[in-house]
């Protein structure tokens, strides 16, 4: 008999600390199913399939990193604001390390519209119009700061740093120092490579 008083927000918060448990790859209906006693067809008035439950999952992950980012931020600029969207992201992923992987979860176009992702988006390029930044320059460099973040956060969760001096703190904390005297000092574009009339290109 199905367990009395579950809901779809409520399976989904237990699949998120199923998440950061197991693994978001690990998360499935099934495992849900188990960790409530339940039959797994119990829980298909709620969700429709895994996907389904991964996808909740992952508006609940992008969700909670946009209300930390907007407390984070608030009142900062600059170096300052910078570094405070850096580590709610490096924070979330420590402390929810299944839920953050959710979040990477590709959504189609009209799931994505409606999350949480378009905040994202605008506290980081509120940030770069502090850096003077304008367009195409300021998508670029969401999508360096997007790389830089993740793939730190990444290799860092994964023991990459882990044999090696100096501590992980400091080279995190110097990553955002060179961020910053990028974003500073953003280079002009480089201008087409013009050959020789009559020069044979390959």
């Amino acid at each position: 008999m199905a367990r009395a008083g579950l809901t779809t927000e409520r399976l989904t918060r237990a699949g998120a600390e199923l998440a950061d448990e197991v693994g978001f790859d690990q998360v499935t209906v099934s495992a849900l199913a188990r960790r409530f006693d339940v039959t797994v067809a119990s829980l298909y008035s709620h969700l429709k399939n895994s996907q389904d439950l991964k996808t909740r999952i992952a508006l609940l992950a992008l969700a909670e990193l946009a209300a930390r980012a907007s407390d984070a931020l608030a009142g900062r600029a600059g170096k300052d604001a910078l570094t405070a969207l850096a580590n709610v992201y490096r924070d979330y992923a420590r402390e929810h390390p299944g839920r953050y992987a959710a979040a990477q979860l590709r959504l189609d176009p009209e799931t994505a519209a409606a999350s949480a992702g378009g905040r994202h988006a605008q506290m980081t390029r509120a940030i770069l119009r502090g850096y003077d930044l304008t367009e195409p320059d300021q998508t670029h460099a969401v999508r360096l700061l997007g790389s830089v973040f993740h793939g730190y956060v990444s290799l860092e969760m994964g023991g990459g740093f882990s044999h090696s001096a100096p501590d992980t703190q400091e080279t995190w904390s110097r990553t955002l120092d060179a961020l910053d005297a990028l974003l500073r000092n953003w280079p002009a574009p480089t201008p087409p490579a013009t050959h020789p009339a009559g020069a044979v290109t390959r």
